[in-house]
């Protein structure tokens, strides 16, 4: 499948924000505002912006027809997602993404965000991996570069020091994945991905040792790491235990599961539930190259 890349922004086109999954208000997303328009672009606030249904943005319907109306809408060059938590998997198969389809734009989120991350992969279209509005006033700078970056079509690279349980190597294919507990709850649909020959990248928030361990044994069971290239793993940020320890770490986990496989896996990537979350694109070859001391990953361009 050749792969769409969405056109890349320029100055004075708009960035619309809204709200797939938990609701947010007005203030929580002016960091994010500013942000854009000292990047020289315009912002479109979504309906979805400060409504509240307990603990969504707004009922079903009007989530739906936001994303709805941002998606057709051919001024609008980009949909930031103002936050994850939960929701968006409850629109995925009410949209229409037949406009979206012929003339593509940037999607941009993590977290829950991944559902749409990973229905639009297999769609053939690139979308992008990045800090969402709510997290703006805490990203590092480096994180927030890295999204003006990807949006303006700069090439991006980046390189951090090994961790002590990576295995080193120099695979390359499309980055694709995202957070741990979505692409588990996905499985079994059409919004499964298909990791064969990609890099696959994890992360994960908040999670029990051993729901991590039934989750990987599961995506495990479902063929992920079977023909994958390498793996990627971000932020395993404030990881829980029981009383009676599980007894591994959650890199510990990913490890004893995806070793016998012998593909190349990092870990400590500066992607995921962290200030300094960098912006990965989904669906574009990149070339990770590992070794004692230093991991570099270079998207083509």
């Amino acid at each position: 499948m050749k792969i769409q890349t969405p056109n890349y922004l320029q100055k004075g086109d708009s960035v619309a924000i809204i709200s797939t999954a938990r609701k947010i208000s007005l203030d929580e997303i002016k960091p994010a505002i500013e942000l854009l328009e000292t990047w020289g672009l315009k912002v479109v606030v979504g309906k979805t912006i400060g409504l509240e249904n307990n603990q969504f943005a707004g009922t079903l319907q009007e989530r739906i027809d936001d994303l709805q109306d941002v998606l057709d809408d051919a001024t609008i060059k980009a949909i930031w997602c103002a936050r994850g938590g939960y929701g968006t998997v409850q629109l995925i198969d009410k949209i229409d993404f037949s406009i979206f389809k012929k003339n593509p734009k940037w999607i941009i989120g993590y977290s829950d965000i991944t559902v749409l991350h990973a229905h639009i992969h297999n769609f053939g279209i690139e979308t992008l991996h990045a800090t969402m509005p709510i997290n703006i006033s805490k990203n590092s700078e480096d994180a927030k570069e890295s999204l003006k970056n990807a949006l303006l079509g700069n090439q991006l690279y980046y390189e951090f020091p090994s961790h002590q349980l990576n295995i080193s190597g120099k695979p390359n294919g499309e980055i694709i994945g995202g957070n741990l507990s979505v692409l588990y709850s996905l499985l079994g649909s059409k919004s499964s991905i298909n990791t064969k020959n990609k890099l696959l990248f994890l992360e994960d928030l908040d999670e029990y040792l051993y729901h991590i361990d039934r989750m990987l044994q599961n995506l495990k069971r479902n063929g992920y790491f079977e023909n994958v290239s390498g793996i990627i793993v971000g932020g395993m940020t404030q990881m829980r235990d029981n009383d009676i320890p599980f007894g591994k770490t959650a890199e510990e986990i990913i490890l004893e599961i995806v070793k016998p496989y012998n593909i190349p896996v990092i870990f400590g990537a500066p992607f995921g539930h962290l200030d300094d979350n960098r912006t990965l694109i989904f669906g574009r070859n990149a070339q990770l190259i590992s070794d004692e001391k230093l991991v570099q990953i270079i998207f083509d361009n």
